[in-house]
């Protein structure tokens, strides 16, 4: 493996990002921005030339749709136009509890690692808990409400999307960590009871929390003619809310200090950086 020429680590680096287009895509983008490089946002349209669109790019960030059905295929095909485009470093996104055979996403990401290992490109791969920012759309709603399908006390090790973009935007345009593979949690392990309270303490309100089970939670998909999620899909999520019922899904802290130097941001200081900003807007 080739270590990135040191002088690199101090120019304006080109970046793409697969899947670009999507939450996370943009939270790596505006990181990216923000830090005096070029991101370089690739979707759907893209995956018909990847390598003409990765040409003058150093840098890729390879992350697949979400439930892909084919992850592992996905990965190889971006790998081998990353190594056409000569490009320098990849980031990989994978997820925090990747060998969990119970969770078939998941254990799909576990072989993509493997195959990101193997590939002769320098790499970081990256391993993300589940988003704070997820809870964020109900909590904006009327009244301010979570529903999961999973037990509300099972220990997480949820991060701001905002952090995650900045320790991306970091490994994409440093030769930190390489051949590093690191989790990226929160600060602390947190429930979704946790969530509600932390919540209820920025708006001022009291925060509502619907809690089903995952077989409910299948079941009412199988009744819904029009839920966009398909029978693999569904099979997938269940499984996911069933290991989460049980496991939560812990995940360990030290990655983003590691990365950025500093501790990631608290479950009140996520919330209050998303919600107030929402308030914001609404008295405008």
């Amino acid at each position: 493996m080739t270590p990135i020429p040191s002088n690199r680590a101090a120019e304006v680096r080109r970046v793409a990002i697969f899947s670009g287009t999507g939450k996370t895509g943009r939270a790596i983008e505006d990181a990216v921005s923000a830090a005096g490089h070029v991101p370089v946002p690739l979707g759907r349209k893209e995956l018909n030339d990847p390598v003409a669109a990765l040409r003058g790019c150093h840098a890729a960030y390879l992350m697949a749709p979400n439930l892909h059905s084919d992850e592992l295929g996905f990965v190889e095909m971006l790998l081998d136009a990353s190594r056409v485009a000569d490009i320098e470093r990849i980031v990989y996104h994978s997820v925090a509890a990747p060998y969990a055979p119970l969770m078939p996403h998941h254990l799909a990401k576990a072989e993509s690692e493997d195959r990101v290992r193997r590939s002769s490109l320098p790499f970081t791969i990256v391993q993300p808990c589940a988003y704070v920012d997820n809870l964020v759309p109900g909590l904006r709603g009327a009244p301010p409400t979570i529903k999961v399908a999973y037990s509300a006390d099972a220990p997480f090790g949820l991060i701001g999307l905002r952090d995650l973009g900045e320790a991306a935007a970091r490994l994409l345009t440093t030769e930190d960590h390489l051949g590093a593979t690191l989790e990226l949690g929160g600060p602390e392990l947190v429930s979704i009871r946790d969530v509600a309270r932390a919540a209820g303490e920025v708006l001022g309100a009291e925060v509502g929390l619907e809690v089903t089970n995952p077989a409910d939670w299948a079941a009412a998909q199988d009744a819904r003619v029009d839920s966009g999620i398909d029978a693999r899909e569904r099979a997938w999520l269940t499984a996911m809310f069933d290991y989460y019922d049980r496991y939560g899904l812990p995940c360990g802290s030290a990655g983003i200090p590691a990365i950025l130097g500093r501790e990631a941001r608290s479950l009140d200081e996520v919330l209050a950086d998303e919600l107030q900003i929402s308030l914001g807007e609404s008295r405008l």
